[in-house]
């Protein structure tokens, strides 16, 4: 039988990529980022930047990135750093970070020959996306105090609340989760949001306020980590 190819999460992966994120100063020349094989067999990768369509796949990729090697094998135990060099693009903003995602494709090999999978398998394929930040010079703030900057708005609706972020900053503000104050943890927004620089956002939240009016953000920093605040919300 013809092998499949398909998508999985990154925690079927057998490779793991040392970060959450990628950002990329304009002032340098490239930056890198490694990954190990912890699995028990080798793996061939393929890594690629998109503009932010999912779809987009390397050979269609209009993104100004090159990443090398853009393919590699993997072999089990062993790592492997990938380059990124910024080819340039005159369009992107000065006065803000532009957003990119860096995609890590994970194909694992075929079967071996007499093995119980016989003709009969399907050949799974990891792919991960993580965000790349292109950072211009001289930016005013910095990322750290931008999330401090940002301000929040509740908005009622028909089908529950949504809040509406505004961030006036030149840089983009990730968060892993939201939840009202006091709420539930099955009532987090969980599946993560950004707050764009100079921009707004819009992000449903389940239940309702408590007396305090307040919103718990846990915002991801350009190291990956968590720091969970609590802001104010306005109507």
């Amino acid at each position: 039988m013809t092998a499949i190819a398909a998508s999985l999460s990154s925690a079927n992966a057998g490779v793991t990529i040392n970060g959450t994120r990628v950002v990329y100063p304009a002032d340098q020349r490239e930056v890198s980022l490694s990954l190990v094989n912890d699995g028990k067999e080798a793996r061939l990768i393929q890594a690629w930047v998109d503009s932010g369509d999912a779809s987009e796949r390397a050979e269609s990729s209009k993104a100004p990135f090159l990443i090398t090697p853009p393919m590699a094998r993997v072999d089990p135990g062993k790592g492997q750093t990938l380059r990124i060099m910024f080819t340039g693009a005159n369009s992107l903003p000065q006065d803000r970070e532009s957003v990119f995602w860096l995609n890590v494709l994970e194909i694992p090999p075929k079967p071996k020959a007499g093995s119980d999978a016989g003709d009969n398998y399907m050949q799974l394929a990891v792919r991960s996306r993580l965000k790349l930040f292109y950072r211009p010079k001289g930016l005013q703030g910095s990322s750290d105090s931008a999330p401090d900057q940002v301000t929040w708005r509740l908005v009622p609706g028909p089908k529950g609340y949504t809040v509406e972020c505004t961030n006036d900053t030149a840089f983009n503000v990730s968060f892993s989760d939201m939840s009202f104050k006091g709420a539930q943890p099955l009532q987090a927004v969980n599946k993560g949001g950004m707050c764009p620089a100079k921009g707004k956002g819009t992000f449903p939240v389940a239940g309702s306020p408590d007396a305090s009016g307040k919103l718990v953000v846990t915002v991801i920093n350009d190291f990956g980590g968590f720091n969970p605040r609590e802001v104010s919300l306005t109507r």
